[in-house]
This record gives structure tokens, C-alpha cells and sequence, in this order.
């Protein structure tokens, strides 16, 4: 028996926090997955058009280059997902939690993300279009030279965020935004908010 618990111990850590293969066979059949179980899995050059995924749970998911059009994420976890160089137009993230989650180069057209939780994201170089941040916590997160243009900052959190060289092109609402230690595209910290 002593011998036996190791190897129990080891098939069982493996499957723990993996997606559930049924949901990914459901995602690539239906292109829907309501409330489902990707969280890990693999989808480096995914092309998502119209797909469903409200709810899901996408945590640490490799979206690597995915493609996302007119996509419904409502509500999905995308905590510490892999997003590099995603594409994503007409997107609907209203809700969901990408705290931690790797935008570096990823890109955003008429994306909704009001009321997401970006907290500690890296969105270094990312390009954000027409994108609403209503209410977005991007506490800590990192934009440094992102390019933000027609972006809607109402009541977004940026406290101890970076903008270091970050183009805020047309830019609203920025002056409704929770500004605390927050490091604007100039260098300067701006405290307005605290």
C-alpha cells in the first residue's frame, strides 16, 4: 500500500484544475460552452466566431493568438489566461475576471469589458479600440505603451496602475476614473483619487 500511494497521489494531481475533455468536444462541435470547464486548456490559434462561453471558466487557459469575433464571454474566469497577440472585435467580457491574465500585444475592437477585473493584467503594447471600461478594476495593471484610443474609462479603477507611454488617444471619462498611484503615459504619478 505504501508503494501504491505515490502513484495514487501522482494520477491524481494531474487530472486536478484540467479541463473537462467533454466541454472542449462540446466548444468544437456547438461553438457554445455555457458554464464550462476549459480552465488549462489548450487553444494557442483558436478561431472563436460567435462562439458562446458565457461563464466559463477559462483559468490558465493558452489562448495564444486565438481569434475572437463576436464572442459572448460574459462572465467567464480568465484569471492568469495566456491572451499574447489575441484578436478580439465585438467581444462582450462585461464581468469577467482576467486578473493576472497575459494581454501583451493583444488586440481590441468595440470590446466590452465594464465591470471586468483586470487586476494585475499585463497589457504592455496591447491596442484597445472603442473599448468600454466602465466600472474595470485594472488595479495594478500594466499598460505601459498600450495604445488606448475612444476607450471609456468611467469609474475604471487604475490605482497603482502603469501608463508609462501609453497613447490615450480620445480617451473618456478619464477624469471619472479612479486615479490613485497610478503612473500616467508622461512618468508622473497622479494622485487625484486616493
Amino acid at each position: 500500500m505504501k508503494r501504491l500511494l505515490p502513484i495514487l497521489l501522482l494520477v491524481f494531481s494531474v487530472g486536478v484544475g484540467a479541463y473537462d475533455e467533454d466541454d472542449l468536444t462540446k466548444l468544437k462541435t456547438t461553438n457554445q460552452c455555457l458554464k464550462c470547464d476549459l480552465s488549462q486548456a489548450r487553444l494557442t490559434g483558436a478561431y472563436l466566431r460567435g462562439a458562446k462561453l458565457a461563464g466559463t471558466n477559462l483559468t490558465e487557459a493558452d489562448l495564444t493568438g486565438a481569434n475572437f469575433y463576436r464572442v459572448n464571454l460574459t462572465n467567464a474566469d480568465l484569471t492568469r489566461a495566456n491572451l499574447y497577440k489575441a484578436h478580439m472585435e465585438v467581444v462582450n467580457l462585461a464581468g469577467a475576471n482576467l486578473t493576472g491574465a497575459n494581454l501583451i500585444d493583444a488586440y481590441m475592437e468595440d470590446t466590452n469589458l465594464q465591470d471586468a477585473n483586470l487586476t494585475g493584467a499585463n497589457l504592455t503594447k496591447a491596442y484597445l479600440e472603442a473599448t468600454d471600461l466602465t466600472g474595470a478594476n485594472l488595479t495594478m495593471a500594466n499598460l505601459t505603451s498600450a495604445f488606448l484610443e475612444g476607450i471609456d474609462l468611467e469609474n475604471a479603477d487604475l490605482t497603482d496602475a502603469v501608463l508609462t507611454d501609453a497613447r490615450l488617444n480620445w480617451a473618456k471619462n478619464l477624469d471619472k476614473a479612479i486615479l490613485c498611484r497610478t503612473i500616467m503615459p508622461n512618468g508622473s504619478v497622479n494622485n487625484s483619487n486616493c
